[in-house]
């Protein structure tokens, strides 16, 4: 019997891929959004793909702040962008 793979559905570019070929963003319970590298922190999650562009793109259709049903500030992007260059090692 086949082990069913939990698929995901990235914020950017809609494409759904299984959960370990993502990056979780996880809005704690403070309100603070942080890259959730285990998949396994408490708080609500979105999904993006490890690419710089659906994160662009997550910004820029506003993706990020539909699944956290709350505005969010230029720093949480500045520093998701900073986490995003430390991930792909740029």
């Amino acid at each position: 019997m086949t082990k069913k793979i939990p698929m995901r559905q990235c914020i950017g570019c809609g494409q759904m891929k299984s959960k370990k070929e993502m990056l979780r963003i996880v809005k704690t319970a403070e309100g603070d959004l942080i890259p959730d590298v285990t998949g396994r922190k408490n708080g609500r999650g979105a999904y993006l793909c490890f690419s710089e562009e659906c994160l662009l793109r997550a910004i820029r259709t506003k993706g990020l702040e539909r699944s956290f049903q709350m505005k969010i500030p230029t720093e949480a992007y500045e520093t998701l962008k900073k986490e995003f260059e430390n991930i792909n090692g740029k």
